[in-house]
């Protein structure tokens, strides 16, 4: 394949410990991509597997070139191996599926024909999932249900990777921690156009689940920082001026108390150094967080946008001979 053609989709997928599974993924991914007749590539992210993950992806690079293999130096997480895939795709169309071979490839015409309708961003949902109830299934409908509540996202199933996104959506959006969850109300503060599909889920039948239950907490403390980021994206003064008001206000109580004293009292400013010295201490955070607030602003407002580093991983394609 030219480097030279313009990709129309990218197929993004994470991999860890999956080594059974990688070389059944990518039979049934070529299988459905070819017959699209749309110029495609496929893009593995090995996140520091110790299985034998990495050779199955060498030797599937080697021949076909189509597929680049990206082996990540060590277990970096799910959200920093996609946010890999995210910063060298190429394609029109990028499609996220997880590496299991639970999600079916077969459902990627179907999302790209909803892209094709003006969607920006389509999301699958595992109408008739096949996990198990009390580990997976009840967990992950009660983060979907807080989630859709936070970020007023209505979607079914916010945890399902397969989904579909045009490039110029997912190419402004930084993932880190569990944000991959939240990649459609990431979307949104795009201004995507987000819709949702259902799809085939399949049991696992090779290798073990990387899902457990300490993952959802780990989801709820993300969710909590993106509910702040949803609303104060665009002006963070907002934010970091009501507290550093609510400082101020707390400092003007004392300091009240101590003019009182002061005044009326006739009491000596020496005796009162401890409240004096709280005075000092709130007012001087209450003007911190205005000045946070003001340096958040100017770097919102001049777009920096900061991308993954490139120094994390080794990009293993057809030329590539070492690792």
């Amino acid at each position: 394949m030219s480097k030279d053609q313009n990709i129309q989709v990218s197929v993004v997928v994470p991999l860890y410990n999956e080594r059974e599974n990688a070389p059944r993924l990518y039979s049934a991914l070529h299988s459905v991509l070819t017959g699209m007749n749309k110029r495609y590539e496929i893009i593995f992210i090995d996140d520091g597997s110790k299985d034998g993950t990495r050779d199955e992806l060498r030797k599937i690079s080697q021949r076909d070139t189509h597929v680049r293999s990206i082996l990540l130096r060590r277990n970096f997480g799910q959200s920093a191996a996609m946010a890999v895939g995210f910063k060298l795709c190429r394609g029109e169309i990028v499609v996220t599926m997880d590496g299991d071979l639970q999600n079916d490839p077969k459902d990627i015409p179907m999302l790209l024909e909803k892209i094709k309708e003006g969607h920006d961003v389509v999301a699958g949902w595992r109408k008739d999932r096949k996990d198990k109830l009390i580990i997976r299934k009840v967990p992950s409908q009660i983060a979907n249900k807080l989630i859709c509540s936070v970020t007023d996202i209505q979607l079914h199933d916010t945890g399902c990777a397969l989904k579909a996104f045009r490039k110029e959506v997912i190419k402004g959006i930084r993932l880190y921690g569990e944000l991959h969850r939240f990649l459609p109300a990431l979307s949104k503060v795009e201004g995507a156009r987000i819709t949702e599909v259902v799809v085939d889920h399949h049991p696992r039948q090779f290798g073990k689940s990387k899902y457990n239950i300490t993952r959802t907490f780990r989801v709820l403390m993300d969710l909590s920082s993106l509910n702040i980021f949803l609303k104060y994206i665009r002006n963070p003064l907002r934010y970091f001026g009501r507290i550093g008001v609510w400082f101020l206000f707390s400092g003007t109580l004392p300091a009240g108390f101590v003019g009182y004293r002061m005044v009326f009292d006739q009491v000596e400013f020496i005796t009162l150094n401890v409240l004096v010295t709280l005075v000092f201490l709130l007012w001087v955070a209450g003007l911190q967080f205005f000045f946070l607030g003001l340096v958040a602003s100017l770097i919102v407002r001049t777009g920096q946008r900061h991308g993954v580093s490139l120094a994390t991983f080794l990009s293993f394609n057809k030329e590539a001979k070492n690792e």
